[in-house]
């Protein structure tokens, strides 16, 4: 019987997985599907481990072989053609940069995206639509020295990244930082704003991650990073904002949990946070009665009062 063995820059354990590259592939076996024509997917260990692999493969069981996207050059592409050399091998959606190159010389027939005739759409514009995802804004700070031998930053972060490698979303890593030269990172707080009110869930151990979150109506899975509890803690208490977990007790678990919880009544609590928030009082508003001008015979201290510092 025949079959197919389809490949790409995916296959090779050099190559490179890209999204536009997975997409059109999508959209090959797609087509193929609807055929009938039966076929399997080589992937680069790297990307896949555990799938089927071009070092796994017998040449002998294929009688076709697809080379999917990206550009037709390399001594990779070669290596196909002469182990392959029995099949019909055909590239579709390829960038042809040198017609005498042997990477694109070898092959029966070329369905070019460019460079031999006319330009045509990409592959990937017409893959299959597959269900949209989360998209999770992640923000984890490796700072925060001033908790000494309290901290658990590092096995927070591995747990969370670990974590969500395994999760279906998308992740957006972000920072609160803000910096006018650096056109990689918001310049304003309002582009920040701008940003976390696109993401449907954020994952932090950062304070900030957890009150701008809300502020914007976003559920956030907040996790202590100090252990006993800090202010991430307080200001959750603060907030009233359940989803939150000590650092000392994170794990895969208790995160799977709390984001189910977020993307469900978690999101309905958050955007009735955000207008709490909007209608609540903080202790700025005492500000203008302490700093009025002294009463006749001196004023005294308010209590509490004293230098303070700031805790990055």
């Amino acid at each position: 019987m025949e079959r197919t063995l389809v490949t790409g820059w995916f296959s090779f354990v050099h190559g490179e997985a890209t999204a536009g590259d997975v997409l059109a592939l999508h959209r090959v076996q797609d087509v193929l599907d609807r055929a009938g024509r039966p076929h399997d997917v080589a992937w680069s260990p790297g990307f896949r481990p555990g799938a089927l692999s071009l070092t796994d493969v017998d040449p002998a069981d294929y009688t076709r072989l697809v080379f999917v996207c990206g550009p037709l050059h390399g001594p990779g592409i070669a290596w196909l053609h002469e182990r392959f050399g029995h099949c019909l091998r055909v590239a579709v959606g390829t960038s042809v940069l040198d017609p005498e190159d042997p990477a694109a010389a070898g092959f029966h027939r070329i369905l070019a995206r460019d460079g031999a005739g006319p330009p045509t759409e990409d592959l990937a514009a017409h893959a299959p639509a597959r269900p949209a995802v989360p998209v999770a804004g992640l923000l984890l700070t490796d700072g925060q020295r001033e908790y000494g031998a309290r901290r658990l930053h590092g096995r927070v972060a591995e747990t969370v990244t670990g974590w969500l490698n395994g999760t279906r979303c998308a992740p957006v890593p972000f920072d609160t930082r803000l910096d006018a030269r650096d056109g990689t990172l918001p310049g304003t707080p309002e582009e920040l704003l701008s940003l976390l009110e696109r993401l449907d869930v954020v994952v932090t151990d950062r304070l900030h991650g957890l009150v701008l979150a809300l502020r914007v109506g976003v559920p956030a899975v907040a996790i202590d990073p100090v252990s006993a509890g800090a202010k991430m803690t307080a200001q959750a208490r603060a907030l009233r904002w359940p989803a939150v977990i000590p650092g000392e007790r994170l794990d895969e678990e208790r995160l799977g949990h709390w984001w189910a919880w977020a993307l469900g009544p978690g999101a309905r609590l958050a955007r009735k946070r955000a207008g709490d928030l909007a209608a609540g009082h903080d202790p700025a508003e005492s500000l203008p009665d302490i700093l009025a001008p002294a009463p006749a015979g001196g004023a005294q201290p308010a209590a509490g009062a004293g230098p303070s510092t700031r805790s990055r």
